[in-house]
């Protein structure tokens, strides 16, 4: 990066899926974010934010939250103020997963699932879980602070057949 960049900021991550057919119990997928200190970027999330809620100093905050994928485009959105987060934070991992009330459900079994990354008006990445249409989870988005450059973030898929519960401990941890 240059020395004028200042590596991305502020950044809103949005999810989409079609509800499920009439009559089968709803499909409720989530956007979770996990973020870690400089102590231990691959450890245990220093917290969580997920389900309606927001990162304790106000930087992360889930705007809309969807249990049925009711609506038009991205039903779920996350606004991720990278810029504000304190610097005893290096990494936030972003990730989608599927609740499990109604039975097994994998990215597979929802129709057009999306999530979509963006800084303003510019796309930063997009996928439709093709690649991990098999699990219950997914890794979407990784931000990783670069010292005075800011943050960098990189397009991070990387499926999990795991419930939400489990899911938010593993999906920060050093990938094998």
């Amino acid at each position: 990066m240059s020395g004028l960049n200042k590596g991305v900021g502020k950044v809103e991550v949005t999810l989409k899926w079609d509800p499920s057919p009439i009559g089968a119990a709803a499909h409720d997928l989530d956007i979770i974010a996990g973020v870690y200190t400089t102590d231990d970027p691959y450890g245990s999330p220093a917290y969580l934010v997920h389900f309606d809620s927001r990162s304790p100093d106000g930087t992360i905050t889930l705007s809309r939250d969807s249990r049925t994928g009711q609506g038009f485009g991205y039903d779920e959105a996350m606004i991720l103020e990278l810029n504000r987060l304190a610097p005893r934070y290096a990494r936030v991992v972003v990730g989608v997963a599927i609740q499990q009330g109604g039975g097994r459900l994998t990215f597979g079994d929802v129709a057009n699932t999306g999530v979509r990354v963006r800084e303003g008006y510019t796309d930063l990445a997009a996928h439709d879980f093709g690649d991990v249409a098999e699990a219950t989870a997914a890794t979407v988005v990784e931000f990783t602070r670069d010292g005075a450059e800011g943050w960098s973030y990189r397009s991070m898929r990387r499926g999990f057949d795991a419930d939400p519960q489990t899911f938010a401990t593993l999906m920060g941890a050093r990938h094998a």
